[in-house]
């Protein structure tokens, strides 16, 4: 399950607000990607919308965007070339890296392909990258501009159709392009390579994925599209490249977070993300989650709430107790679950609650757990389960309540100063 796309912006190399898509897990975060569309399409591409939903499933935040001048980002579309496209890779990988975790796998469609495979170098934390319908070199979509790049050569500009609509392409744009070296930058690559291509892409020939391939060292995959068109515009085409991409990447996203992200060992750290009212990154050890808030109060709905976080305390503990129990004891027990449902209540409505739990405003918090144990269990051992539920050290510590202490962490000295 995933929880839905939130809407953020940052700034692109041309100082334009770039619009994005984050599709976060719910669920512990393992890692994050980067996903660049192709030429002048956006960021809510079905390829895009598909394999961003399939790698968040598997527990990977997408951070999907539009380059400067497409789709919802500002800026002109007239005034870019290759080389900002790849700037605004490099700045959505910072935004990802000061915020929450810099990307470890890069995504890239058709022009975007190119540009990931460029910029790829450029991001030290990316191990892996894959490419979807790509060309081996950048200048290979020239040929979408129908004649008219002796009009671009002389005059300095001028307008092509592309996908139905008119675009600006200036002289400066073809030079950038055919300046670029794909392929150079494919044979230092130095990541692992993911190419998938649809033989019968009538937009980027499959030679360019023969081209990558044969320029990349190993480890390196190929994986063909079948009967794919180059936008991947059946939803089933879209989808397989999806399941494909995730279940490829996953072998190289979780050595990674251990390598590169120094874990909390001390306790449980939650800092704000920066993105609506509520959301908070939280981290323990190397893992990752997401806490937030309901939209009915506000938030993204992106995480569960800090409650639904206590409520999970509860449950795992009493999972965890009772397993240990039925192990020790050699009982038949193959599954045990917990259902934890927790509300605000008035204490004289509470049968179960003690005058001493009772809050100043008469209300109480009441935790209501529904355990399940699937095993061959007589009535009396069945019932003695129930009973050591309630021995859960959760259960206990939230019956007696405990002392929180609050301190200021040291200011930095040399930040005080400054």
């Amino acid at each position: 399950m995933t929880a839905r796309p939130l809407k953020i912006e940052f700034d692109g190399a041309r100082g334009a607000k770039l619009a994005a898509r984050l599709d976060l897990p719910a669920g512990r975060v393992r890692a994050f990607a980067l996903f660049a569309h192709c030429f002048t399409c956006s960021k809510d591409i079905a390829a895009a919308r598909h394999i961003a939903g399939a790698l968040s499933a598997d527990g990977i935040g997408v951070l999907r965007f539009d380059f400067t001048g497409l789709g919802g980002s500002g800026g002109d579309f007239a005034s870019t070339d290759f080389s900002s496209n790849m700037d605004d890779l490099t700045r959505a990988a910072d935004y990802l890296r000061q915020n929450f975790m810099a990307p470890t796998l890069l995504i890239g469609h058709s022009l975007g392909g190119a540009a990931v495979l460029a910029a790829a170098g450029d991001i030290p934390e990316v191990r892996a990258v894959a490419t979807i319908g790509a060309p081996s070199d950048a200048d290979h979509v020239i040929h979408n501009f129908h004649g008219k790049v002796g009009e671009i050569r002389e005059k300095g500009e001028a307008q092509v159709q592309l996908g139905g609509r008119p675009f600006t392409i200036r002289r400066e744009f073809l030079d950038d392009l055919e300046a670029q070296r794909v392929r150079d930058k494919v044979a230092n690559l130095k990541k692992a390579l993911l190419v998938l291509h649809a033989p019968l892409d009538e937009t980027v020939g499959i030679d360019n994925a023969t081209n990558i391939f044969m320029a990349a060292k190993h480890p390196k995959s190929f994986v063909s599209l079948d009967k794919a068109d180059h936008l991947l515009s059946r939803a089933e085409d879209a989808a397989y490249a999806a399941r494909v991409i995730a279940s490829w990447a996953s072998g190289y996203m979780d050595a990674e977070v251990a390598a590169t992200e120094d874990p909390v060992l001390d306790g449980v750290e939650v800092v704000e993300t920066g993105l609506g009212k509520f959301q908070a990154m939280v981290a323990t050890g190397s893992h990752r989650l997401i806490a937030d808030e309901p939209e009915s109060v506000g938030g993204f709905d992106s995480g569960p709430s800090p409650y639904d976080f206590l409520s999970t305390a509860l449950g795992a503990c009493t999972v965890m107790t009772l397993r240990m129990y039925a192990d020790r004891k050699n009982l038949a027990v193959n599954r045990i679950g917990v259902t934890v449902g927790h509300g605000k209540v008035h204490a004289a409505d509470c049968e179960d609650c003690t005058s001493e739990q009772q809050t100043r405003d008469g209300r109480i918090d009441r935790f209501e757990r529904i355990i399940s144990i699937d095993g061959d269990l007589d009535v009396e051992t069945h019932a003695r389960m129930l009973e050591i539920a309630d021995k859960c050290p959760v259960h206990r510590t939230l019956e007696a309540g405990a002392a929180v202490v609050t301190r200021a962490k040291p200011v930095d000295p040399e930040r005080a100063s400054g």
